[in-house]
């Protein structure tokens, strides 16, 4: 195997082009790949992007292809792989640690022509849960792509309308109701006429029917809320529609229902063709969370397919599967160490970055080291570094032994980085480095009723001991925590 990018050979046997000499276009008919987060490879079949000729495969397309999509599939967290096969070059492409969905432009025409979605291994409730208990900050990035075909249907509809509530919300905390003064020269008066400088203006130079006023209207920001809360009430609707009973929509649909508490001032209103493009380019519309929250009203005015089935189409997106478990872990010690008084530092705030002082500048490499979790108690510090591999699940069902050596220098890299972590508290008496890795809700079931959810080895350094753990955390948004 060997990964493409950047390549310049064709594909079909031996590098030839079509026989026919035709080059087609791309059929019609657009296909929805699905992968898995860290799962199998999945096949690009050539029919769906380029109308083959003669010869089967890719023929000269393949780079172009590769080329045309590689950003779209690297922003997913996957990348495109070739192997040869019996037409000749075959392309798939390899999910990592991201859940998420693209589309596919064919090379041939440039259009959307398929596109791929891929699911978090662990079922979309256990994220959900998880976006839940820690914020849907920490949920999917929109892509700046086009509609993913297909993927509305295939995604449950608060993986989406999670943020875009997230947004709305910040948006409104950036408004303030009321009405705004403002002065203009009219042909016909509006509220109140300036008569002085109408006298010494307009009248002195003969400019009668010019009339400058005084009036009242409501602002940027009343309008916008009144459009905020027409998107609220569709995405409510949309919500109750397609989630039904869902415990994850309901809950969305309560957020909806407080925000609507804040702009019933206002009466509803669809933006006006335009508007929403108008407020973004005005200089009032220069803060993020003001521009993040028009791009939400707009995509729930273009019925953007917010997921759930009631649009075919979907938008494209990312979510780091890593990143919301070291958010999930980071809740977590949060509420033990409010249980047990402990105080957390967390690295994604720069409050565990540990500088590495190399005595010669030009030969450094690593700049600092961060933990990613910190917890300072009474009776020691524990480092925690949470890990989105299926190791500790995997060590269970098969064993040391049934790894192979790539999978066992991951387990031993992982090993190291936390005792690299820990050894920086060499003055403290108790000091333990965990390894937080995802199970199943069945998994931890079990292995919590063996009390196997947590296996430690101690480290004699110097007078003081060191602990390792390993640690399974059900992947559900639900954990009953520590005995």
């Amino acid at each position: 195997m060997r990964k493409a990018p950047s390549i310049s050979r064709g594909g079909g046997r031996g590098g030839k082009s079509s026989k026919s000499g035709v080059v087609g276009k791309a059929p019609s008919q657009r296909q929805l790949l699905h992968a898995v987060d860290n799962g199998y490879p999945v096949f690009i079949d050539p029919k769906a992007y380029v109308s083959l000729g003669r010869d089967p495969g890719w023929g000269p397309h393949l780079d172009g292809f590769i080329n045309r999509n590689l950003s779209a599939i690297r922003a997913l967290g996957a990348e495109p792989i070739i192997t040869s096969g019996r037409e000749g070059a075959r392309l798939v492409i390899k999910p990592g640690n991201k859940a998420g969905a693209i589309p596919l432009h064919s090379h041939v025409s440039g259009k959307v022509a398929g596109g791929i979605i891929i699911s978090p291994r662990f079922g979309w409730n256990g994220v959900g849960r998880i976006l839940q208990s820690t914020g849907w900050g920490s949920g999917p990035e929109f892509l700046t792509q086009p509609l993913v075909p297909g993927s509305g249907r295939e995604v449950p509809p608060w993986i989406l309308a999670g943020p875009v509530i997230t947004r709305l919300a910040a948006l409104l905390d950036h408004l303030k109701p009321g009405y705004k003064e403002r002065r203009e020269v009219r042909t016909h008066p509006r509220g109140q006429i300036i008569w002085p400088s109408y006298l010494s203006q307009q009248f002195s130079k003969g400019k009668w029917h010019q009339i400058p006023c005084r009036f009242t209207e409501l602002g940027t920001d009343v309008r916008l809320r009144q459009i905020i809360r027409w998107t609220i009430e569709k995405l409510r609707a949309d919500l109750s529609y397609t989630g039904g009973s869902d415990p994850i929509c309901l809950f969305l649909t309560g957020l909806c229902q407080k925000l609507l508490e804040g702009v019933d001032d206002v009466l509803p209103r669809r933006p006006q063709l335009g508007e929403i493009e108008n407020f973004l380019g005005s200089d009032v519309m220069s803060a993020k969370a003001l521009k993040e929250g028009l791009q939400a009203i707009s995509w729930i005015v273009d019925e953007r397919g917010l997921g759930g089935g009631r649009s075919s189409d979907g938008l494209a997106w990312a979510m780091s599967l890593d990143k919301l478990w070291e958010r999930y872990v980071e809740s977590l010690a949060r509420d033990e160490a409010n249980f047990t008084g402990g105080r957390v530092t967390v690295g994604r705030l720069g409050e565990t970055t540990i500088p590495l002082p190399w005595d010669k500048s030009r030969q450094r490499s690593l700049g600092h080291l961060i933990p990613d979790i910190v917890v300072h108690r009474a009776e020691g510090v524990e480092v925690i570094d949470a890990k989105y591999k299926s190791h500790f699940a995997d060590l269970d069902a098969s064993g040391w032994h049934a790894f192979t050596e790539e999978v066992k220098a991951g387990v031993r890299a992982d090993i190291h980085q936390v005792l690299a972590y820990a050894s920086v508290f060499d003055d403290t008496v108790s000091v333990t480095a965990t390894l937080a890795y995802p199970v199943t809700r069945e998994l931890f079931e079990e292995l919590t009723n063996q009390r196997r959810d947590v296996v430690t080895a101690s480290i004699p350094v110097g007078r003081n001991i060191k602990k390792l753990q390993m640690r399974a955390i059900p992947f559900t948004g639900i954990h009953q925590g520590r005995r």
